[in-house]
């Protein structure tokens, strides 16, 4: 099981940015999908943006044009960065790592590794 360490949330002004990092500590996570999802209070955990293991990437409508990943399988690390951030960013955000993630309508497939979450709060 891939063991994750997420970093970078924080507060920010509406129309500034923010980069993610998350850490991953087994060599098989060039091996895996990676995803970065974000829940709000009382809502239900989304799948914003995904990268499969080629570098294949895609992105929930929201956030198309403002947000993106990236991965380095040299450093074991995932990376969400965010630019003209909304107070509708609000949420916390988690990497997971899954066996694979069917990239045209961000699926993932089968059980995921998660980080511990990080808070992203935009001000108006």
């Amino acid at each position: 099981q891939v063991q994750l360490v997420e970093s970078g949330g924080g507060l920010v002004q509406a129309g500034g940015s923010l980069r993610l990092s998350c850490n991953a500590s087994a060599t098989t996570f060039n091996f895996n999908a990676m995803g970065w999802y974000r829940q709000v209070q009382g809502g239900e955990r989304e799948l914003v943006a995904a990268i499969l293991t080629g570098g294949a990437t895609n992105y929930v409508d929201s956030v198309k044009g403002r947000f993106t990943v990236s991965r380095d399988n040299a450093k074991n690390m995932v990376y969400l960065q965010m630019n003209s951030l909304k107070p509708e960013d609000t949420a916390v955000y988690y990497c997971a790592a899954h066996p694979t993630i069917i990239i045209a309508t961000l699926t993932p497939v089968g059980a995921g590794s998660w980080s511990q979450g990080t808070q992203v709060t935009v001000s108006s």
